[in-house]
């Protein structure tokens, strides 16, 4: 654990929040991974998030006050709930109020989130908003046809503008997600910070899997995530059925999602039911070996604004391939730590996984090179920027003389 500086006092931070654990998403776990980390570090942190049911309950978790406000479900998916907006406007209003936070930091401008930017901005309380949104995330879900997409989307980049436009700081996960902000529309100051992961956490629990077994068979292709339409699995699973060495290869694909079944179908259809397993949402302990015994990583997804799923492979020292999109290229040094491909491109895609399975040398250079780069996306690098942010939010003349944009922690 690392503790405050001898000269800072602790601060009452309130972390908004639409998803949170025990949803499963980067969003939730990132602001799990935030609130937890502030907590540890001597902060009194609350979170505000959307219960799992209509009930309103308050809890303690890891040290942090979980105020989960009541909700309810929708059509979409089970992880996307609401509530009215006047419900959320009181609630927050009601909480704040009661809390009496030294900074607001919202992970979402929807429902609660926006609720709590509203009565932060109305009660003179600092305020930082991070983005984790992009429409593509959505379509799917809400089933939006293609013809309006576009429309659609800019009208919820407004939405988004509007809103973030009333935060102090504003920041994204990557230099890539800024600018995504910026060409949507936001012209306010905003700064690039790293969702942050726990590095030595994979980094053990690899090491001593691979002692144990330093050269295994066969060989093992990861994907974590959501089984949604814009992580476009169906390219990974097309691109197996292209692979020289596919005889001796596993494909594990971990998570739940909309297309499971659809993919798991094209897996037979493509004749590699054999060699891909579908085990669905697994445990954390489950996970982390799931990273300790792949070979590679891939994610084909075209609409990650960081991907934490990319950092914890990097983490436990797995190469990686990742589609050349939105803000992947961030997290891959080609032919160092892993190769990008064009996004969509099969042939491509596997030709990049024959290249690093095709030894273990390849294997296990990649891996030790991305580990060493992942290093600057420790979560305790991350919480420390945090606090400055907030510091600097909290005293605007501070903030004022600030011109730090941490490119480092996003890059």
């Amino acid at each position: 654990m690392t503790s405050q500086p001898l000269n800072a006092s602790p601060l009452r931070i309130v972390v908004g929040a639409v998803t949170y654990p025990p949803d499963v998403n980067g969003a939730a776990n990132f602001g799990h991974r935030l609130a937890t980390g502030l907590a540890a570090r001597g902060h009194d942190v609350h979170v505000i998030c959307h219960s799992t049911d209509r009930r309103e309950r308050t809890s303690t978790e890891q040290g942090v006050t979980v105020h989960r406000v009541p909700s309810f479900g929708t059509p979409f998916h089970p992880a996307i709930r609401a509530l009215a907006p006047w419900s959320a406007s009181s609630r927050a209003a009601q909480l704040l109020d009661e809390i009496q936070p030294d900074v607001v930091h919202v992970q979402s401008h929807f429902f609660i989130g926006r609720g709590l930017i509203n009565a932060a901005r109305r009660r003179g309380i600092g305020l930082v908003a991070t983005n984790h949104f992009m429409p593509e995330n959505i379509f799917g879900y809400l089933k939006v046809p293609k013809s309006l997409q576009f429309l659609a989307a800019r009208i919820l980049w407004h939405n988004l503008v509007r809103h973030y436009g009333k935060a102090q700081q504003v920041t994204a996960p990557t230099p890539r997600a800024v600018q995504l902000l910026q060409d949507n529309g936001f012209t306010a100051r905003a700064m690039p910070v790293s969702c942050g992961i726990d590095v030595e956490r994979y980094r053990r629990r690899a090491l001593s899997h691979r002692q144990q077994d330093p050269d295994p068979h066969p060989r093992t292709v990861l994907f974590v995530g959501r089984l949604d339409e814009e992580k476009h699995i169906d390219d990974l699973l097309r691109a197996t059925s292209l692979l020289r060495t596919r005889d001796q290869m596993r494909l594990e694909i971990i998570g739940d999602g909309s297309r499971k079944a659809d993919f798991e179908q094209l897996a037979a259809d493509l004749g590699i039911a054999e060699q891909v397993h579908f085990p669905g949402y697994v445990s954390d302990e489950e996970l982390l070996d799931a990273y300790a015994r792949a070979d590679l990583f891939c994610m084909p997804s075209i609409a990650e604004l960081q991907s934490l799923a990319t950092m914890e492979a990097l983490s436990a020292a797995t190469p990686v391939v990742l589609a050349d999109a939105m803000a992947l290229p961030h997290l891959v040094q080609p032919g160092s730590n892993g190769w990008l491909y064009p996004p969509r491109d099969v042939h491509a895609l596997a030709a990049a996984i024959d290249d690093v399975l095709a030894d273990r040398e390849t294997i296990d250079r990649m891996g030790a090179a991305g580990q060493r780069f992942v290093a600057q996306h420790d979560i305790n690098v991350v919480l420390g920027r945090f606090e400055s942010i907030y510091r600097q939010v909290i005293d605007p003349d501070a903030l004022a003389e600030s011109d730090e944009t941490p490119t480092e922690l996003a890059s």
